[in-house]
């Protein structure tokens, strides 16, 4: 391996930048040259990209999405949106590509492999934290503490004023993210994508919880499991209480890393550039029980919500 390659792709995740130095420090301590594609698949396709050295890297562990930037490139999918990527492709006369992202993009790297014959290797990075191979994503701790932060923020005004609180997670269709927030922060409730939900039953709930003594109701909505303003209206409706709805939106996909999302990415980006040089491709590199673990590229999937569920039921034992 003469000349590796590194691209963000899909949306950005607190953990990109510190797994991008990982990749640029790691290969250029094996001499080779690296190769930073920007603004993810549609810089790929447009041939934007640029040389990266350590001092590029330099202080940028701390940073919160890309520095590489990363848009979005649906065209890739066709045979017109994949000619001008074969060109760029042939044009950096890559060794080898690592992908820092989410499911999508390790599709494209799939692809790239087909019709190129390009090795890849893909570091997982999403807040969804919904690919298979690895038990958490880079992006995810920091994106839960994010949502905890503001639900504990919102509880203070929920009990000033005894009001019920919608607040809308991120997550896509897995519910993950909403499911920990919950439990993080003892919210009365959670609807998630995985398990159907009655609006009637839910505010029975509710009503019981301010019979008992509640001064408030948190109700934690997964994005993938219906519309914040929605569920808010119907149990206003229901109850004639007053309630507040907020959507946390992708406050939770910015910000600085945490300490765990850092160590996280630099040990995956380290490990995915040894595999690259190793010959080792066409695989993600993950954290399971605590050891880095790779599984295959090809044929990635939704993960089945056991965890989800898991959570649920821990969240409804502490109610």
């Amino acid at each position: 391996m003469k000349r590796i390659g590194v691209l963000t792709g899909g949306g950005d995740a607190a953990g990109m930048n510190p797994a991008l130095r990982a990749v640029v420090r790691r290969a250029r301590g094996l001499g080779a040259e690296v190769i930073g594609i920007q603004r993810g698949w549609e810089g790929l396709a447009e041939g934007d990209f640029r040389k990266l050295t350590s001092r590029d890297v330099s202080g940028i562990i701390d940073r919160g999405g890309t520095i590489l930037r990363t848009f979005r490139y649906p065209e890739f999918a066709t045979d017109e949106g994949t000619a001008p990527v074969g060109k760029t492709i042939e044009k950096m006369k890559l060794d080898g590509l690592v992908i820092i992202g989410g499911d999508g993009s390790f599709r494209g790297g799939n692809k790239l492999t087909r019709s190129f014959g390009l090795p890849v290797v893909g570091v997982p990075a999403t807040i969804d934290n919904d690919i298979p191979g690895t038990d958490i994503s880079i992006g995810f701790d920091t994106a839960l503490n994010t949502a905890i932060e503001a639900v504990d923020k919102v509880r203070d005004t929920a009990t000033s004023h005894g009001r019920i609180f919608v607040i809308e997670v991120m997550g896509r269709s897995y519910g993950l993210l909403a499911a920990q927030t919950a439990i993080a922060t003892g919210a009365e409730e959670v609807l998630l994508p995985e398990v159907p939900y009655d609006i009637d039953d839910l505010c029975k709930r509710i009503s019981s919880g301010y019979r008992r003594g509640k001064q408030h109701a948190i109700i934690i909505v997964a994005e993938g499991a219906g519309k914040a303003p929605h569920v808010a209206f119907e149990i206003k409706e229901r109850l004639k209480r007053g309630v507040r709805m907020v959507v946390l939106g992708h406050t939770q996909r910015g910000g600085s890393p945490s300490g765990y999302d850092r160590i996280l990415a630099s040990r995956l980006g380290h490990r995915a550039t040894d595999l690259l040089f190793a010959g080792e491709h066409g695989v993600m590199v993950g954290i399971v029980g605590n050891k880095i673990k790779t599984s295959s590229l090809d044929k990635k999937s939704k993960l089945s919500g056991k965890a989800v569920l898991s959570d649920l039921r821990l969240m409804e034992d502490l109610i």
